[in-house]
């Protein structure tokens, strides 16, 4: 059972990231517009004056985080934060949600409706300085992630029940069309953050149903984890041997939430993570 790591409730936990280099998990509460970490049991908190989502780390001091408008160089000792691109910055409708860096130094990011409208958002990639369309008419981006070999890019449109396995080239870029690789329809399940372990298999956080699973690399159903909150969100490998999954939850959704529902969980993994990638400015 997944034990509390961290007991500030968030209205919409999401985004975990440990940062290899520190050693060091950061997460987001998306509608709070807060990025949050500890030092310890020193709990840390920054605030933003628009929605934050997702990151990844660029060096030792510096994240990319992904807002509402664009995608930011934040300094984590001061707190200062610049832009580098827009992100629909035009569009008053959207919002960033979930993102990870991939094995070339580009970050997917995806965008979705502040009231999840129906086919409002899409999703991203970042790459060495611009950043490109991957595929549009998404309402709820999620569970993006990366094959051990980097060949391959997992994520999903919450809303229609499927997780995607996309095939890549040299560079990380989309190769041909990408194919079902988990199918929740029958069973009713949300499909949120996922995260790829060190045999390949995939993590995925089941909003609403107060969980976590691991598929094999075909897609088989491996084992489930249960966590307090019942919007699990998003896991994330780290500690300092990578065997811990920490995971986001929410109170959003939730009529009457619970003091365990909005908390970071973690729990001991059988199988060990991957660091994260580096994002490459």
């Amino acid at each position: 059972m997944a034990e509390v790591f961290d007991a500030r409730p968030c209205t919409l936990g999401e985004g975990p990231l440990w940062h290899p280099e520190r050693g060091q998990l950061f997460w987001f509460d998306i509608l709070g517009r807060r990025l949050l970490s500890r030092e310890g049991n020193r709990p840390l908190e920054w605030r933003f004056d628009e929605i934050v989502s997702a990151a990844g780390w660029v060096d030792r001091d510096t994240l990319m985080i992904a807002s509402e408008t664009g995608l930011l160089r934040f300094d984590i000792a001061s707190g200062r934060h610049e832009r580098l691109l827009a992100l629909e910055a035009d569009n008053p409708v959207t919002r960033s949600n979930d993102g990870r860096a991939d094995a070339f130094g580009g970050f997917w990011i995806g965008t979705m409706g502040k009231k999840a409208e129906p086919r409002a958002g899409a999703i991203y990639r970042y790459y060495r300085g611009r950043i490109e369309k991957l595929y549009g008419d998404i309402s709820i981006p999620n569970a993006i992630c990366f094959a051990p070999d980097g060949r391959s890019a997992y994520f999903a449109d919450t809303k229609q029940g499927l997780i995607q396995r996309q095939s890549l080239d040299s560079e990380g870029w989309p190769k041909g069309k990408p194919e079902v690789f988990v199918d929740l329809r029958a069973e009713g399940l949300n499909a949120d953050g996922s995260v790829c372990d060190r045999e390949g298999g995939i993590w995925n956080a089941q909003w609403g149903a107060s969980r976590v699973v691991r598929f094999l690399p075909d897609g088989t159903l491996d084992r489930v984890i249960p966590v307090g909150a019942r919007n699990a969100s998003c896991p994330a490998f780290g500690g300092p041997d990578l065997r811990t999954i920490y995971v986001t939850s929410a109170r959003e959704d939730l009529a009457n939430p619970t003091d365990a529902d909005g908390l970071v969980y973690a729990v001991p993994s059988p199988v060990a993570g991957l660091p994260e990638h580096r994002v490459i400015l």
